[in-house]
């Protein structure tokens, strides 16, 4: 089987995943919408807050999808039941510390929302309704980044079909709680988005129950001697996967924030433009996953050669990834532009709602491109342990130029033209963002690729 096959049914597996997951949020939004515009507005200010949290947390635990890809890679050299393969085991025990942490800080984020809602002017009349979301939310986070781990476990083995079966068959539970929690019926009371979060928390809990009898049950694990008591912590190891993790899930926190704050900032000029906007963001997060699972995918297949010692197979697993992610991502745009206000009019039956958001996904074609771009070369830079690089560029483009750059344009205005006040503003800085650095990061991928200098982490 070529490579580009193996990379395409890696992904294609991964994604169908990735997109029952992201059902979850399609299902809240549309549900939110339907409940009333209030629900959806308080929705798109609290899912802001939490993706911020949780994907920035998620992108540190993503971070060691090449250490145990690399170390299967090595493994594989050996005969099952070896060192090897006991010392992926022991990797992952000792990424649960790392988990741990994040948990703790991630729960005292969701918490303590008031700080930022304050900072980012969310109207009073909202911030009651996204602190009961948030609170909710916070009981989801442990267990949504314990299964995380799981399936980059999964996937650093090449075997993500077991995640994608829990994922796409949890829709069967996701989606009824949803409706149920959000409208009551049966005795419970109408939450509205407060229903939303409810029902992510019994899924989530769902899910880590499933990992865990999985792990403990299936003989796919075996070799690798996962269910074993956790070691004491050895600092040493936890400190190579902060060195890698930390960087690169800043680097996702600032890539999401810039997205995620959009909404906060927007709230301020009224519930129709942050209804708007929510629909944009939710169909952004959506066509995200495609080039996210192509990511995913390739950075295994590179970190698998490179742990086997074969780098010119891990340069044709870039290659092979990079030419999909973009002929998709090409694809994906066009249909956005061409079925704009159809997709919108999905989303609601305001007609104002619909027009505002049907402009706003034009833009999300163009952010849509950068998009894939970036996070191609994100993922396979940390199979060569660069992650500081991509954090810097973030910072200096996605919230120098996308959201500062938006913030200007909708409220202040720049020189002889007056401020735009429309989500509009934020889009259009943010494509630019993208556009920008998907231009420098190749580059930086390319000297990474020609100057090798991995460590890994035990």
């Amino acid at each position: 089987m070529t490579e580009a096959r193996v990379i395409g049914r890696h992904a294609g597996t991964v994604l169908v995943g990735q997109l029952a997951v992201m059902a979850f949020g399609v299902t809240d939004t549309i549900v939110a919408g339907r409940y009333s515009q209030q629900a959806l507005a308080a929705l798109s200010v609290g899912s802001a807050v939490y993706i911020s949290v949780f994907v920035g947390l998620m992108g540190m635990l993503q971070a060691l999808l090449p250490t145990w890809a690399e170390l299967h890679g090595r493994a594989m050299l050996e005969p099952a039941g070896t060192q090897r393969h006991a010392d992926v085991g022991r990797s992952v025990r000792q990424a649960l510390y790392l988990g741990t942490f994040g948990m703790l800080a991630g729960g005292f984020a969701l918490l303590c929302p008031e700080p930022v809602l304050r900072w980012t002017e969310v109207p009073p009349a909202l911030r009651t309704e996204v602190g009961r979301y948030l609170s909710v939310l916070a009981l989801a986070l442990p267990p949504a980044l314990l299964f995380r781990m799981y399936g980059t476990l999964n996937q650093s083995l090449g075997k993500p079909l077991l995640v994608t079966w829990l994922q796409a068959l949890s829709l069967l539970v996701k989606v009824p709680l949803t409706i149920w929690f959000a409208f009551g019926g049966l005795g419970l009371p109408a939450q509205g988005a407060v229903g939303c979060a409810w029902a992510t928390v019994a899924v989530n809990y769902l899910f880590l129950v499933c990992a865990l009898w999985l792990v403990r049950t299936r003989p796919l694990y075996r070799p690798y001697a996962i269910w074993r008591p956790i070691e004491r912590p050895d600092w040493r190891a936890i400190g190579q996967f902060a060195r890698l993790g930390v960087p690169g899930g800043l680097a996702v926190m600032v890539e999401v924030t810039s997205f995620t704050l959009m909404a906060l900032f927007i709230a301020r000029q009224g519930t129709l433009a942050s209804a708007a906007h929510q629909i944009a963001a939710n169909l952004a997060a959506v066509l995200y996953m495609v080039p996210l699972s192509i990511a995913i995918a390739t950075s295994s297949r590179v970190s698998y050669w490179l742990g086997s010692g074969d780098a010119g197979r891990a340069r044709l697993a870039i290659r092979s990834g990079f030419k999909l992610g973009f002929a998709l991502a090409l694809v994906m745009a066009a249909g956005v532009v061409l079925a704009r206000s159809g997709i919108a009019a999905i989303y609601s039956r305001n007609p104002q709602v619909v027009a505002l958001a049907a402009g706003l996904l034009a833009w999300l074609a163009v952010y849509h491109v950068g998009d894939a771009a970036q996070v191609l070369c994100v993922f396979v830079l940390r199979c060569y342990r660069v992650a500081v690089a991509p954090l810097v560029a973030y910072c200096i483009l996605l919230w120098g130029i996308g959201l500062t750059g938006g913030y200007v344009v909708a409220y202040e205005g720049v020189g002889p033209w007056s401020a735009v006040r429309s989500p509009a503003a934020f889009w259009a800085a943010a494509a630019v963002a993208l556009v920008l650095l998907s231009l420098i990061l190749p580059v930086i991928l390319w000297h990474a690729v020609h100057s090798d200098a991995r460590t890994l982490p035990g």
